[in-house]
């Protein structure tokens, strides 16, 4: 299993382009097809909301891919 760090740039992400900007999706659309397969879970619980604001401290896994999100840098 991988796993990766992504950096906030502000307060949060939307889960759909986290996937596309760690590099598990090829695009927002392919994210938001992931999550509607119900291939995503944040913090270990299923999420079926594409635009679900992920935050510092949070851990998304998707496709053997793990991505822990981390605060933005002061």
């Amino acid at each position: 299993m991988d796993t990766l760090d992504f950096r906030l740039r502000g307060e949060y992400v939307a889960l759909c382009d986290l996937l596309k900007l760690s590099g598990i999706a090829d695009s927002g659309g392919q994210g938001k097809q992931m999550i509607a397969n119900g291939e995503v879970t944040v913090d270990g619980q299923p999420e079926s909301r594409k635009t679900a604001k992920i935050r510092a401290g949070q851990t998304v896994h998707c496709l053997g891919q793990t991505v822990r999100v981390l605060a933005a840098e002061a």
